[in-house]
Protein backbone atom coordinates (compact mmCIF):
# COMPACT_ATOMS: atom_id res chain seq x y z
CA UNK A 1 0.00 0.00 0.00
CA UNK A 2 2.99 2.04 -0.93
CA UNK A 3 1.71 5.14 -3.12
CA UNK A 4 3.53 6.14 -6.12
CA UNK A 5 4.37 10.52 -6.35
CA UNK A 6 2.43 9.54 -9.41
CA UNK A 7 -0.94 9.28 -7.58
CA UNK A 8 -0.84 12.25 -5.46
CA UNK A 9 -1.44 16.10 -6.99
CA UNK A 10 0.59 18.37 -5.24
CA UNK A 11 -2.61 19.63 -3.19
CA UNK A 12 -3.07 16.50 -1.56
CA UNK A 13 0.35 15.48 -1.41
CA UNK A 14 1.17 18.93 0.28
CA UNK A 15 -1.37 18.66 2.58
CA UNK A 16 -1.28 14.80 3.36
CA UNK A 17 2.58 15.94 4.56
CA UNK A 18 1.15 18.89 6.75
CA UNK A 19 -0.80 16.18 8.21
CA UNK A 20 1.69 13.95 9.12
CA UNK A 21 3.48 16.64 10.53
CA UNK A 22 0.99 17.34 13.02
CA UNK A 23 0.54 13.82 13.88
CA UNK A 24 4.31 13.11 14.62
CA UNK A 25 4.34 16.56 16.81
CA UNK A 26 1.40 14.98 18.48
CA UNK A 27 2.53 11.46 18.70
CA UNK A 28 6.17 13.03 19.93
CA UNK A 29 4.27 15.06 23.04
CA UNK A 30 2.12 12.59 24.02
CA UNK A 31 4.91 10.24 23.86
CA UNK A 32 7.00 12.35 26.41
CA UNK A 33 4.36 11.72 28.97
CA UNK A 34 4.56 8.36 29.21
CA UNK A 35 8.34 7.74 30.77
CA UNK A 36 9.59 4.26 30.92
CA UNK A 37 13.39 2.89 30.23
CA UNK A 38 12.21 -0.46 28.03
CA UNK A 39 10.00 1.96 25.51
CA UNK A 40 13.10 3.35 23.43
CA UNK A 41 15.02 0.05 23.02
CA UNK A 42 11.82 -1.77 21.65
CA UNK A 43 10.82 1.15 19.60
CA UNK A 44 14.50 0.61 17.83
CA UNK A 45 14.17 -3.02 17.55
CA UNK A 46 10.38 -3.49 16.99
CA UNK A 47 10.94 -1.00 14.01
CA UNK A 48 13.96 -3.49 12.43
CA UNK A 49 11.48 -6.07 13.14
CA UNK A 50 8.90 -3.96 10.86
CA UNK A 51 10.59 -3.41 8.35
CA UNK A 52 11.80 -6.56 8.28
CA UNK A 53 8.77 -8.57 8.12
CA UNK A 54 7.36 -5.60 5.04
CA UNK A 55 9.95 -7.44 2.95
CA UNK A 56 8.13 -10.65 2.99
CA UNK A 57 5.17 -10.50 0.31
CA UNK A 58 2.80 -13.31 0.36
CA UNK A 59 0.47 -14.37 -2.34
CA UNK A 60 -3.27 -14.05 -2.09
CA UNK A 61 -4.68 -17.18 -3.56
CA UNK A 62 -7.03 -16.77 -6.39
CA UNK A 63 -5.76 -13.14 -7.51
CA UNK A 64 -2.54 -12.99 -8.49
CA UNK A 65 -1.54 -10.56 -6.01
CA UNK A 66 0.41 -10.32 -3.06
CA UNK A 67 0.49 -8.46 0.20
CA UNK A 68 3.13 -7.82 3.22
CA UNK A 69 2.20 -7.36 7.05
CA UNK A 70 1.99 -3.50 7.82
CA UNK A 71 2.81 -3.83 11.28
CA UNK A 72 1.24 -1.08 13.08
CA UNK A 73 -0.81 -3.34 15.47
CA UNK A 74 1.79 -5.35 16.64
CA UNK A 75 3.32 -2.28 17.26
CA UNK A 76 0.54 -0.34 18.84
CA UNK A 77 0.13 -3.16 20.86
CA UNK A 78 3.57 -3.27 22.69
CA UNK A 79 4.53 0.36 22.50
CA UNK A 80 0.96 1.77 22.61
CA UNK A 81 -0.20 4.49 19.79
CA UNK A 82 1.89 7.58 20.22
CA UNK A 83 5.32 5.44 20.05
CA UNK A 84 4.13 2.86 17.24
CA UNK A 85 3.17 6.04 15.06
CA UNK A 86 6.43 7.60 15.33
CA UNK A 87 8.14 4.05 14.45
CA UNK A 88 5.43 3.33 11.65
CA UNK A 89 6.90 6.86 10.58
CA UNK A 90 10.70 5.93 10.61
CA UNK A 91 10.09 2.49 8.71
CA UNK A 92 7.79 4.27 5.84
CA UNK A 93 10.75 6.86 5.72
CA UNK A 94 13.59 4.63 5.52
CA UNK A 95 11.85 2.74 2.48
CA UNK A 96 11.42 5.63 1.28
CA UNK A 97 14.52 7.75 1.17
CA UNK A 98 16.90 4.67 0.57
CA UNK A 99 14.94 1.98 -1.42
CA UNK A 100 12.87 3.75 -3.34
CA UNK A 101 9.68 1.96 -2.23
CA UNK A 102 6.84 4.57 -2.35
CA UNK A 103 7.45 8.44 -2.84
CA UNK A 104 8.61 11.31 -1.26
CA UNK A 105 5.91 13.15 -2.42
CA UNK A 106 3.75 10.95 -1.12
CA UNK A 107 5.45 10.36 2.02
CA UNK A 108 2.81 11.92 4.25
CA UNK A 109 -0.24 9.70 2.51
CA UNK A 110 2.37 6.95 2.98
CA UNK A 111 2.66 7.06 7.00
CA UNK A 112 -0.94 8.11 7.82
CA UNK A 113 -2.37 5.07 5.61
CA UNK A 114 -0.20 2.47 7.00
CA UNK A 115 -0.07 3.94 10.86
CA UNK A 116 -2.69 6.39 11.23
CA UNK A 117 -5.91 4.10 10.75
CA UNK A 118 -4.71 1.42 12.60
CA UNK A 119 -2.90 3.45 15.78
CA UNK A 120 -5.33 5.64 16.30
CA UNK A 121 -8.64 4.63 14.76
CA UNK A 122 -8.56 0.52 14.94
CA UNK A 123 -6.25 -0.11 17.88
CA UNK A 124 -7.91 2.16 20.82
CA UNK A 125 -11.66 2.05 18.90
CA UNK A 126 -11.55 -1.58 18.17
CA UNK A 127 -8.92 -3.69 19.60
CA UNK A 128 -8.67 -2.54 23.28
CA UNK A 129 -12.39 -2.55 23.57
CA UNK A 130 -12.58 -6.38 22.47
CA UNK A 131 -9.39 -7.84 23.55
CA UNK A 132 -9.81 -6.61 27.58
CA UNK A 133 -7.57 -6.65 30.22
CA UNK A 134 -7.02 -10.43 30.46
CA UNK A 135 -7.66 -12.27 27.26
CA UNK A 136 -7.79 -15.72 26.31
CA UNK A 137 -5.14 -17.11 23.13
CA UNK A 138 -8.62 -17.25 21.28
CA UNK A 139 -9.72 -13.89 22.03
CA UNK A 140 -6.45 -12.37 20.96
CA UNK A 141 -6.46 -14.30 18.01
CA UNK A 142 -9.93 -12.79 16.66
CA UNK A 143 -9.36 -9.90 17.91
CA UNK A 144 -6.07 -9.03 16.12
CA UNK A 145 -7.56 -10.48 12.73
CA UNK A 146 -10.78 -8.21 13.01
CA UNK A 147 -8.37 -5.30 14.00
CA UNK A 148 -5.72 -5.50 10.98
CA UNK A 149 -8.33 -6.20 8.26
CA UNK A 150 -10.10 -2.57 9.74
CA UNK A 151 -7.27 -1.11 10.03
CA UNK A 152 -5.79 -2.20 6.52
CA UNK A 153 -9.61 -1.28 4.56
CA UNK A 154 -9.20 2.14 6.06
CA UNK A 155 -5.81 3.00 4.95
CA UNK A 156 -6.68 1.19 1.64
CA UNK A 157 -9.92 3.34 0.89
CA UNK A 158 -8.44 6.46 1.91
CA UNK A 159 -5.66 5.48 -1.29
CA UNK A 160 -9.03 5.42 -3.28
CA UNK A 161 -10.05 8.66 -2.15
CA UNK A 162 -6.93 10.38 -2.26
CA UNK A 163 -6.10 9.22 -6.15
CA UNK A 164 -9.72 10.62 -6.51
CA UNK A 165 -9.15 14.01 -5.08
CA UNK A 166 -5.90 14.09 -7.21
CA UNK A 167 -7.83 13.77 -10.25
CA UNK A 168 -6.81 10.35 -11.43
CA UNK A 169 -10.20 10.35 -13.75
CA UNK A 170 -8.37 6.98 -15.19
CA UNK A 171 -8.80 5.04 -12.32
CA UNK A 172 -12.66 4.74 -11.83
CA UNK A 173 -13.42 5.07 -8.27
CA UNK A 174 -16.15 2.51 -8.09
CA UNK A 175 -13.79 -0.03 -9.84
CA UNK A 176 -10.98 1.01 -7.46
CA UNK A 177 -12.34 0.62 -4.48
CA UNK A 178 -13.95 -3.03 -5.67
CA UNK A 179 -10.51 -4.16 -6.52
CA UNK A 180 -8.70 -2.47 -3.22
CA UNK A 181 -11.34 -3.74 -0.08
CA UNK A 182 -11.01 -7.29 -0.96
CA UNK A 183 -7.72 -8.07 -1.62
CA UNK A 184 -6.42 -5.78 1.49
CA UNK A 185 -9.43 -7.65 3.79
CA UNK A 186 -7.14 -11.14 2.95
CA UNK A 187 -3.91 -9.26 3.41
CA UNK A 188 -5.35 -8.40 6.75
CA UNK A 189 -6.25 -11.69 8.00
CA UNK A 190 -2.56 -12.78 7.44
CA UNK A 191 -1.53 -9.78 9.09
CA UNK A 192 -3.56 -10.34 12.10
CA UNK A 193 -3.01 -13.92 12.60
CA UNK A 194 0.88 -13.30 12.22
CA UNK A 195 0.41 -10.42 14.99
CA UNK A 196 -0.71 -12.48 17.44
CA UNK A 197 1.54 -15.29 17.14
CA UNK A 198 3.79 -12.76 18.09
CA UNK A 199 1.76 -11.43 20.70
CA UNK A 200 1.45 -14.82 21.86
CA UNK A 201 4.83 -15.26 22.07
CA UNK A 202 5.54 -12.65 23.91
CA UNK A 203 3.15 -12.78 26.15
CA UNK A 204 4.76 -15.84 27.34
CA UNK A 205 7.97 -14.41 27.39
CA UNK A 206 6.95 -10.87 29.05
CA UNK A 207 3.34 -10.90 29.81
CA UNK A 208 3.49 -7.37 30.96
CA UNK A 209 4.46 -6.07 27.70
CA UNK A 210 1.14 -6.74 26.64
CA UNK A 211 -0.24 -4.34 29.75
CA UNK A 212 -0.50 -2.07 26.86
CA UNK A 213 -4.24 -2.55 25.93
CA UNK A 214 -4.62 -1.55 29.66
CA UNK A 215 -2.10 1.35 30.99
CA UNK A 216 1.35 0.85 29.08
CA UNK A 217 4.33 -0.79 30.77
CA UNK A 218 1.92 -0.65 33.99
CA UNK A 219 3.97 -2.79 35.79
CA UNK A 220 7.47 -3.20 37.28
CA UNK A 221 9.97 -3.11 35.33
CA UNK A 222 12.00 -6.46 33.60
CA UNK A 223 14.87 -7.38 31.92
CA UNK A 224 13.30 -7.35 28.32
CA UNK A 225 17.29 -8.12 27.00
CA UNK A 226 15.76 -11.85 25.63
CA UNK A 227 12.76 -10.24 23.81
CA UNK A 228 15.20 -7.38 22.31
CA UNK A 229 17.65 -10.22 21.07
CA UNK A 230 14.72 -12.57 19.75
CA UNK A 231 13.29 -9.49 17.72
CA UNK A 232 16.45 -8.37 16.35
CA UNK A 233 17.93 -11.65 15.28
CA UNK A 234 14.66 -12.56 13.53
CA UNK A 235 14.81 -8.97 11.60
CA UNK A 236 18.56 -10.26 10.44
CA UNK A 237 17.03 -13.75 9.75
CA UNK A 238 13.83 -12.16 7.33
CA UNK A 239 16.14 -9.53 6.26
CA UNK A 240 18.97 -10.94 4.94
CA UNK A 241 17.35 -14.63 3.89
CA UNK A 242 13.61 -15.07 4.23
CA UNK A 243 13.25 -11.92 2.05
CA UNK A 244 14.65 -14.46 -0.88
CA UNK A 245 10.99 -16.45 -0.73
CA UNK A 246 8.83 -12.96 -1.18
CA UNK A 247 6.07 -13.78 -4.06
CA UNK A 248 7.24 -11.91 -7.32
CA UNK A 249 3.60 -10.73 -7.72
CA UNK A 250 2.36 -7.46 -7.63
CA UNK A 251 1.42 -6.05 -4.35
CA UNK A 252 -2.30 -5.06 -3.57
CA UNK A 253 -2.14 -1.38 -4.19
CA UNK A 254 -0.47 -2.24 -8.17
CA UNK A 255 -2.50 -4.81 -8.53
CA UNK A 256 -5.58 -2.52 -8.08
CA UNK A 257 -4.06 -0.23 -10.41
CA UNK A 258 -3.79 -3.27 -12.92
CA UNK A 259 -7.01 -3.96 -12.71
CA UNK A 260 -8.81 -0.74 -12.73
CA UNK A 261 -6.83 0.45 -16.02
CA UNK A 262 -5.92 -2.59 -17.68
CA UNK A 263 -2.58 -2.19 -19.43
CA UNK A 264 -1.66 0.51 -17.81
CA UNK A 265 0.33 -0.35 -14.36
CA UNK A 266 0.31 2.81 -12.99
CA UNK A 267 -0.48 6.26 -13.92
CA UNK A 268 2.40 8.21 -15.90
CA UNK A 269 4.73 10.26 -13.74
CA UNK A 270 3.42 13.76 -12.66
CA UNK A 271 6.02 16.44 -14.19
CA UNK A 272 5.22 19.57 -12.54
CA UNK A 273 8.50 20.85 -10.16
CA UNK A 274 7.74 20.02 -7.27
CA UNK A 275 7.50 16.18 -8.37
CA UNK A 276 10.75 16.48 -10.45
CA UNK A 277 12.49 17.94 -7.50
CA UNK A 278 11.76 15.23 -5.38
CA UNK A 279 12.04 12.50 -7.59
CA UNK A 280 15.69 13.45 -8.06
CA UNK A 281 16.15 13.59 -4.54
CA UNK A 282 14.65 9.95 -4.06
CA UNK A 283 16.97 9.14 -6.83
CA UNK A 284 19.90 10.19 -5.06
CA UNK A 285 18.92 9.24 -1.69
CA UNK A 286 18.23 5.51 -3.01
CA UNK A 287 21.43 3.32 -2.35
CA UNK A 288 19.16 0.39 -3.44
CA UNK A 289 16.17 1.12 -5.33
CA UNK A 290 13.74 -1.40 -5.20
CA UNK A 291 16.10 -3.41 -2.48
CA UNK A 292 18.96 -4.29 -5.07
CA UNK A 293 22.08 -3.29 -5.70
CA UNK A 294 21.99 -0.28 -8.49
CA UNK A 295 22.32 -1.35 -11.86
CA UNK A 296 23.66 0.46 -14.99
CA UNK A 297 20.86 -0.30 -17.70
CA UNK A 298 19.87 -3.58 -18.32
CA UNK A 299 20.53 -5.76 -21.60
CA UNK A 300 17.96 -7.89 -23.37
CA UNK A 301 19.10 -10.75 -21.81
CA UNK A 302 18.89 -9.27 -18.39
CA UNK A 303 15.86 -8.03 -18.76
CA UNK A 304 14.47 -11.48 -20.24
CA UNK A 305 15.88 -13.09 -16.87
CA UNK A 306 13.91 -10.53 -14.36
CA UNK A 307 10.72 -10.92 -16.10
CA UNK A 308 10.71 -14.39 -15.08
CA UNK A 309 12.31 -14.60 -11.49
CA UNK A 310 13.06 -17.98 -9.90
CA UNK A 311 11.88 -18.84 -6.16
CA UNK A 312 13.02 -18.06 -3.71
CA UNK A 313 14.94 -15.09 -5.29
CA UNK A 314 18.92 -15.60 -3.76
CA UNK A 315 20.21 -11.99 -4.10
CA UNK A 316 22.47 -10.38 -2.52
CA UNK A 317 20.81 -7.45 -3.10
CA UNK A 318 18.12 -7.68 -1.31
CA UNK A 319 19.62 -9.38 1.58
CA UNK A 320 22.04 -6.58 1.70
CA UNK A 321 18.96 -4.07 1.99
CA UNK A 322 17.02 -6.32 3.99
CA UNK A 323 19.90 -6.21 6.98
CA UNK A 324 20.68 -2.40 5.88
CA UNK A 325 17.68 -1.11 6.29
CA UNK A 326 16.73 -3.12 9.47
CA UNK A 327 19.50 -1.59 11.00
CA UNK A 328 19.00 2.15 9.50
CA UNK A 329 15.28 1.85 10.86
CA UNK A 330 16.47 0.42 14.51
CA UNK A 331 18.62 3.79 14.65
CA UNK A 332 16.37 5.82 13.36
CA UNK A 333 13.70 5.09 15.43
CA UNK A 334 15.89 4.29 18.58
CA UNK A 335 17.46 7.80 18.17
CA UNK A 336 13.91 9.46 17.99
CA UNK A 337 13.53 7.61 21.58
CA UNK A 338 15.83 8.81 22.94
CA UNK A 339 15.91 12.07 21.67
CA UNK A 340 12.26 12.28 23.15
CA UNK A 341 13.55 10.82 26.36
CA UNK A 342 16.20 13.61 26.73
CA UNK A 343 13.51 16.63 25.45
CA UNK A 344 11.32 15.32 28.75
CA UNK A 345 14.33 14.96 31.19
CA UNK A 346 15.33 18.48 30.32
CA UNK A 347 11.65 19.64 30.42
CA UNK A 348 11.59 17.99 33.77
CA UNK A 349 14.45 19.80 34.57
CA UNK A 350 13.32 22.86 33.82
CA UNK A 351 9.69 22.94 34.88
CA UNK A 352 9.13 25.11 38.03
CA UNK A 353 8.79 23.42 41.16
CA UNK A 354 5.06 23.63 42.45
CA UNK A 355 4.97 26.61 44.71
CA UNK A 356 7.39 28.63 43.42
CA UNK A 357 7.58 31.90 41.16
Amino acid sequence: MHMSDALVSPVVGGALWLTMAVLVRHAARANEQQPDSRRVPLMGVLGAFVFAAQMINFSIPGTGSSGHLAGALMLSVLLGPHAAFLVMASVVTVQALFFADGGLFALGANIINLGFFTCYVAYPWLYRPLVGPNPSARRLVWSSVLTSVVGLELGALAVVVETLLSGLSALPFGTFTLFMLPVHAAIGVVEGLVTAAVLLLIRRARPELLATAAAPFSRPARSVAPVLVALAVSALLIGGGLSWFASARPDGLEWSLERSSPGQLEPQPRTDALHLLLARVQHATSWLPDYSLKRSEPDATMQINRAQPGWPAVDAGTSLSGVVGAIMTLLMALGLGLALKAWRARSTVNKPEAGTS
